[in-house]
């Protein structure tokens, strides 16, 4: 079986950390020219805007050379160009860098922000910033952290040992630890571990448990209590959607702050960045598959409902 051959490079650079639209044109149908295969392509792109991108230069080939609106459409060809992002309420909080050399990036990212660009947040992730701010275009993420969930992510300088980084998240070679505040349940038989069958559904907001072989495990135990509030400590052995929300939502105790666990609340505006969700990816720890080095990071961040509760809710604690 012969390898597919790999895209050319990009022929445009990156803009605000995020990299340009590769297309390559597909094979079959029938398009006469490559703009009305994009005209179609990019149905989302406002009326007009395709046409204006050509006019404007700003669809090229792998020799960086502008595609002329009239260019024949060909089959396997590569173009590149860049969209305009969506408008986006700046995230007002800084992704802090916990630690870097020539192979890695671990970072320590706010609420609210997202992992990588993808549907409405694009410049406003912590990829594009870190890209930007640290002058290092070839930056990935080796995985993601829910654009709720604040804490450490894991990023690879080098784009060819990208992999090897995955793997061992892959793999479960990775330790992770979480923090959460939620309720305070004195009836709840903790330490436990959970295990269910989780699962998430494309276009639906929420992930569900389901009947079936448990697909999702986590050791939840208890790490202080006070006035109507739990602080637990979470060590997850899967890596399911939302899976901390959902079993802790399960126990009785949804984190708080949570929009969609155990109910989906109505989406607050854009901007708003009060009551973030209470949940901190506090520590991770692997042997780096490159150097050989053992690696155990912590977090620096706080979670607000217990460090201050009337801060965080604007409320007075919860009783019991």
């Amino acid at each position: 079986m012969s390898r597919r051959t790999p895209p050319p490079p990009a022929p445009l650079p990156q803009r605000d950390g995020v990299d340009p639209v590769r297309v390559r044109l597909p094979f079959g149908g029938t398009w006469a020219t490559v703009r009305e295969h994009l005209v179609e392509r990019l149905t989302g792109a406002g009326p007009g805007m395709v046409e204006s991108m050509f006019a404007a230069g700003q669809v090229v080939g792998a020799d960086g050379r502008a595609v002329p609106p009239d260019a024949p459409y060909r089959p396997g060809m590569y173009v590149w160009f860049h969209r305009e992002p969506p408008a986006e309420v700046p995230v007002p909080f800084p992704v802090e860098v916990v630690y870097r050399d020539e192979h890695i990036v671990m970072a320590d990212k706010p609420h609210f922000l997202a992992t990588t660009p993808r549907g409405s947040h694009v410049t406003q992730t912590a990829l594009a910033r870190l890209r930007h701010e640290l002058g290092l275009p070839a930056l990935t993420a080796a995985h993601r952290l829910d654009r709720l969930t604040a804490g450490l992510v894991l990023f690879t300088v080098r784009p060819e040992e990208r992999g090897a980084y995955q793997t061992l998240f892959r793999d479960r070679r990775v330790r992770k630890e979480y923090e959460a505040v939620a309720p305070y349940d004195p009836s709840l038989a903790l330490p436990r571990t959970v295990r269910s069958r989780i699962l998430k559904e494309r276009g639906v907001p929420a992930a569900r448990e389901v009947a079936g072989e448990p697909n999702a495990e986590t050791h939840v135990e208890r790490a202080g209590h006070r006035t109507g509030l739990g602080r637990y400590r979470l060590v997850p052995t899967t890596g399911q959607t939302h899976q901390l929300r959902v079993h802790l939502a399960s126990l009785g105790v949804p984190i708080l702050g949570d929009p969609l666990y155990p109910e989906v609340t109505a989406p607050v505006p854009p901007g708003d960045f009060r009551r973030p969700l209470q949940l901190l990816a506090r520590r991770l720890e692997f042997t780096d598959p490159v150097t050989g080095a053992h690696h155990a990071f912590t977090s620096g961040r706080e979670l607000g409902a217990w460090t201050s509760y009337a801060d965080w809710s604007g409320e007075p604690l919860p009783p019991g």
